[in-house]
């Protein structure tokens, strides 16, 4: 039995009518490779039996301290109903983008039952070219995108024929849970409310040296003069790395948001991007935040709602060791069963205010670096510290109002972006190969109405853009201008002197999962590289 830490708990508190905070991913499959040419759910469910000890968050539940006192507590649940928690639906004809998305959407603006372990699996069927979809959602509380990956790590092989497993040792104890006792849970309430203002002080000592960086408190005036003074009561006499303005402009698509959500898939080579990175001599990442950062110039100028200044992204840094590139290699933190966040976040603006496709590559490589540098000086807890900040019983009713007030009064950041590496090779679920694997993530009143997510995988880089469509209505549009994006960067490539050869082609199987591209996108002498997916679904 252990306890949530502050920041998994601001997830749950986090939570209203209007917000969801799991995170999810929808993998197309090609079940023609499969032993029985066929990924039924009676298939997925013996996967699940066999290899759920090798994936904590799916057998994990959540017992609440009464009257919510004191942060809830995980509980192992050996005997897990998978029935309730894997699902199976057919689309409708013809089982395109817009029927997957359609179904997607509306699973994903649901919240998960919190008596139950927090997770959900829904096999999707009808796809065209008979493929068929696997979206799994699971709570923000109980994972990050490192061990979300450890539970595709599990579940995945490296072959059509599933690897052997070695089964869990037998429980010394009887299977069902042990639920901690109600005065034992209370004396831990009651010592928790004695500590936590010498934690608070604790806590706000350790963020106050980060102020300059922290959302919404950097726009205060001398905060890195405050964040500096900090540092050296603490006796860190390093100079803080210079770090552009963090100060985010209001967009349409901040402010607070509804119970409605619309996501859309697209992918784009992995080959292209890291040949764009070779040319400039950056990292992929740098490309990837480009891309994003071009795309939502374009979104904005076509609403006639670009801000003079540049946006800021928040952008999610893993804490934790990553799992093993191939199948069946998870963390040292999932051997021991750890469930839970370890994970901080680079604050940085996107230069979506530069003109120039050259000069906003430049920017954006500029300021990412300068995060970076910043980065590495910081307390990499300060999101946990600031959680840490608010006591237990008073979160879970004051997170969702300040959440809404942040939406109608400002935004700290405008969106958040993240890129999680992935495996090179093709992986298989049930012998079933893995075509794409689309990442979905989390829209809240503080952070935007808008998040992107990308995953590498087998050659590509596929996203995942979730929105609600009162403040995004077009989020569709977002993936053709990611698209765009590329082709941009690709122009600028081909126009310098020095830009290597292209890579080789991906290999077989990597079809995009929308038809080509339409005629109005630029480029088309090169191949339709990018498929997108939209529709919407509310709570």
């Amino acid at each position: 039995m252990r306890q949530l830490t502050a920041l998994d708990a601001q997830f749950l508190s986090v939570e209203s009518a209007t917000t969801a905070t799991h995170v999810a991913g929808v993998a197309i499959l090609d079940p023609s490779t499969s032993p029985s040419g066929a990924l039924t759910r009676e298939a997925l469910l013996a996967l699940l039996r066999e290899r759920l000890h090798l994936a904590p968050p799916l057998r994990m539940r959540l017992a609440d301290v009464p009257f919510g006192l004191d942060r809830p507590y995980w509980l192992d649940d050996p005997d897990v109903d998978l029935d309730a928690h894997v699902h199976e639906t057919t689309l409708p004809a013809p089982g395109g983008e817009r029927e997957l998305a359609a179904y997607v959407a509306g699973v994903h603006a649901r919240r998960l039952d919190r008596a139950r372990p927090l997770w959900e699996a829904h096999l999707v069927h009808g796809l065209e070219g008979g493929r068929c979809a696997l979206y799994i959602k699971v709570h923000h509380c109980a994972i990050d995108g490192v061990s979300g990956s450890e539970i595709l790590t599990a579940l995945l092989d490296p072959s059509p024929q599933p690897r052997r497993v070695e089964a869990p040792p037998a429980p010394p104890a009887p299977a069902s849970p042990q639920v901690p006792g109600l005065l034992a849970m209370l004396a831990g309430a009651i010592t928790r409310s004695i500590v936590q203002p010498v934690e608070a002080l604790c806590s706000l000592a350790r963020t106050a040296a980060d102020l300059d960086v922290i959302p919404v408190v950097a726009a205060l005036p001398d905060a890195r003069l405050v964040a500096q003074a900090a540092r050296a009561l603490a006796g860190d006499a390093r100079p803080l790395p210079e770090t552009p303005p963090l100060v985010a402009p209001r967009t349409p698509f901040n402010g607070p948001i509804s119970g409605e959500r619309e996501v859309a898939f697209g992918s784009v080579p992995l080959a292209e991007v890291r040949r764009v990175a070779r040319a400039f001599g950056m990292g992929p990442n740098d490309v990837v935040m480009t891309l994003c950062a071009s795309a939502l110039r374009r979104w904005l100028l076509a609403h006639d709602a670009l801000p003079d200044r540049p946006l800021v992204a928040a952008v999610p840094v893993a804490l934790r060791s990553r799992p093993s590139a191939g199948a069946g290699g998870p963390s040292p933190d999932a051997a021991d069963g750890r469930v839970g966040n370890r994970i901080s976040a680079m604050i940085t603006p996107l230069a979506t205010d530069v003109a120039s496709p050259g000069e906003r590559l430049a920017a954006v490589r500029s300021a990412l670096a300068a995060a970076k540098r910043r980065f590495a000086v910081s307390h990499r807890t300060w999101l946990d510290d600031v959680c840490a900040m608010v006591p237990s019983a008073f979160a879970a009713l004051a997170t969702p109002v300040v959440f809404r007030l942040a939406g109608v009064a400002g935004a700290g950041v405008n969106l958040i972006v993240s890129n999680v590496p992935g495996p090179r090779l093709p992986l298989y679920l049930c012998g079933a190969r893995m075509l794409a694997y689309h990442p979905l993530s989390v829209v809240t009143d503080a952070t935007g109405g808008i998040s992107i997510t990308c995953a590498s995988y087998d050659g590509r880089l596929d996203f995942g853009v979730v929105a609600c469509p009162s403040r995004l209505p077009d989020v569709r549009s977002m993936i053709g201008h990611l698209r765009e994006a590329m082709d941009e960067l690709l122009v600028l490539l081909d126009d310098s002197p020095d830009a290597p050869a292209p890579d080789e082609p991906a290999p077989h199987g990597d079809a995009p999962l929308a038809p080509p591209r339409e005629e109005h996108e630029p480029r088309q002498r090169r191949a339709p590289a990018i498929s997108s997916a939209t529709a919407s679904g509310s709570m």
